[in-house]
């Protein structure tokens, strides 16, 4: 059956490695090498391909880019399968209900990344995303984070199992809801005089519009007949003097109209002798028709002239400064003024409605608080029944790690603080021996201490909530003998369930790994080059005398090396 995990990881141009080809799969790798072989740099590869930060330092010397590659087996419609798609990126089908994906990662000189996920670019948080559903790595700085109490509380979580994350899901909205409510409550509270105060302000503007009553484009209009009714004499003597030109009545007087009828007359006498004139006189006679409509629109215009212009201009003043008092309060010009008055009324619409939202919140507020305790009492409960179940199993763990006289205690304290998890605080304590003072891991295990501790945690809790991939970065720190076969019973165990990657530098450990890679330094060149190669037969022997003695070649090393192979793989 094909399993998830990681097939293959390739590696160029970072650190000390010149160009390495990782061939993993699933079950147990152990890759091993010299010290400055660059064990290393196949974790920080790894950390690349999983978001990590891009540090133009990781570079080898005099390479231009380094580049990270892996290809993945994940589940078929999975949620990191469900990612890569809605990213754009193909997932190439494998069988048994998991599909290929293909990640890369390249880092330039200059600092620049570069990501592809299924043959998509996409940003390098698509890989964390991605990261936190594949892998779970496990170095130094992991044992630091697992000093912390958030650390812890998610570790118990984890294996609190799918009861517990399906409580929390429920609590978190609720707790976010009433956070949300609650922060709006006391916006609204606090700003209610000012709130109050505004709907004031906006009820005496709108009154004051209200008894004014202007009209879209009122100021314009009343501005041009200002100007017409300030000139009604000059308008009155234009229109005259043009009226008296085209049609006097003056008895004598000479006039346009007549003049233009004696040149039609003249022009008539004289057609019949050219046709051209005839022509000519029909013109004639249509202008003076329009002199004659001109005329009289004239006097009509005259006539129509207001004899009360003064008074009028007076009114159409005072309606003037009106909506100048408007505009300059509520402005800056009359068609703001009447936007106000629709804006003014939602607004206020708004501000009236506090009351009720206010009251309405305050219910919603402590409803929320009322479900959110109770859903947190279910956590806690849920929690503490956990924190029993959970140091017991590690605690038996242990026993086979060389902490036969230790025992892990998970403490779980309820406050009275909702917080976004809920109100507890989880403490992994470790009781060095029967009647010592349990005391907080961060202060009570040393390095070798804690990197067992963590491997405990992993093996009991991978039994509820497995990962994918484990990755451990020298877990084996600070131990040796029978304490490191029993590391490497247990990493082999992890296996059975998930794909475990060890960097190690102990036989007893690596000598468990179904798959074992060693990392081959050369330095005989101007920069040290590093590879990697699969080890099996003499081989693995070889490279397990040296983890054990640093001897190759020794008879006697080389029997222990296979001793502990046999040892390794044996039946249970």
């Amino acid at each position: 059956m094909t399993r998830p995990g990681i097939e293959e990881i390739s590696i160029r141009g970072i650190g000390v490695i010149e160009d390495a080809v990782l061939p993993l799969g699933p079950g147990f790798t152990a890759l091993t090498g010299e010290t400055g072989a660059g064990k290393t740099m196949v974790v920080t590869a790894l950390g690349l391909l999983l978001g990590g930060r891009a540090d133009s330092g990781v570079l080898r010397s005099g390479a231009g880019r380094a580049v990270a590659e892996a290809r993945w087996l994940v589940p078929a419609g999975g949620a990191v399968a469900h990612r890569v798609e809605d990213a754009g990126g193909e997932l190439d089908p494998a069988g048994d209900g998991v599909v290929e994906l293909l990640v890369s990662r390249s880092l330039s000189a200059e600092g620049r990344s570069r990501v592809s996920v299924g043959g998509r670019s996409v940003p390098v948080g698509v890989l964390q995303e991605l990261g936190a559903g594949l892998v779970a790595v496990h170095g130094q700085s992991e044992q630091l984070r697992l000093k912390s109490p958030v650390a812890q509380r998610e570790m118990l979580d984890r294996f609190a199992g799918p009861d517990l994350t399906d409580l929390l899901g429920r609590y978190q909205a609720v707790h976010r809801r009433w956070i949300a409510d609650r922060a709006e409550l006391e916006r609204l509270s606090a700003d209610h005089d000012a709130r109050a105060a505004e709907a004031g302000e906006l009820r005496a503007a709108l009154a004051e519009i209200e008894v004014v009553a202007p009209q879209p484009g009122e100021d314009r209009e009343l501005a041009a007949l200002a100007e017409r009714l300030g000139a009604q004499d000059e308008l009155r003597l234009a229109a005259s003097t043009a009226h008296e030109a085209l049609s006097t009545e003056e008895v004598g007087g000479v006039d346009a109209l007549t003049l233009l009828v004696e040149a039609r007359r003249a022009l008539e006498r004289a057609a019949p002798l050219d046709p051209e004139l005839a022509a000519l006189a029909e013109s004639v006679a249509t202008v003076a028709a329009l002199a004659a409509d001109a005329s009289s629109d004239l006097a009509g215009y005259v006539a129509g002239l207001d004899p009360d212009a003064p008074a009028r201009l007076e009114v159409v003043q005072q309606r003037i400064n009106e909506l100048a008092v408007l505009m300059r309060r509520h402005g800056p010009d009359l068609d703001a003024v009447l936007a106000l008055v629709d804006t003014a009324g939602r607004r206020l619409l708004e501000l009236d409605a506090d009351p009720d939202r206010i009251d309405a919140l305050e219910q919603q507020v402590e409803d929320d608080r009322r479900l959110a305790e109770q859903l947190a009492d279910g956590l806690s409960e849920l929690r503490r029944d956990a924190a029993a179940r959970l140091g017991a199993a590690v605690t038996a763990e242990l026993a086979d790690l060389a902490m036969g006289t230790a025992a892990v205690l998970v403490d779980v304290t309820s406050r009275d603080e909702l917080t976004s998890t809920g109100r507890d605080a989880v403490h992994l304590l470790l009781q060095a021996y029967p009647g010592a003072e349990p005391r907080p891991i961060a202060r009570g295990a040393s390095g070798g201490e804690l990197s067992r501790v963590m491997l405990a945690l992993e093996v009991v809790v991978a039994g509820t909530d497995p990962v994918p991939t484990f990755v451990f970065d020298e877990v084996d720190a600070g131990i040796g003998g029978a304490a490191a076969i029993e590391v490497g019973k247990r990493l082999a165990r992890l296996a059975g369930s998930s794909q475990v990657i060890a960097v190690t530098h102990l036989a007893q450990v690596a000598a468990f790994a179904g798959n074992h890679l060693k990392v081959l330094k050369d330095s005989s060149g101007e920069v040290t080059s590093s590879t990697v190669q699969r080890l099996a037969g003499e081989e693995r022997v070889a490279e397990m005398a040296r983890l054990l003695s640093g001897l190759t070649t020794s008879d006697s090393a080389l029997a222990h090396a296979q001793e502990l192979l046999d040892l390794a793989a044996a039946p249970a």
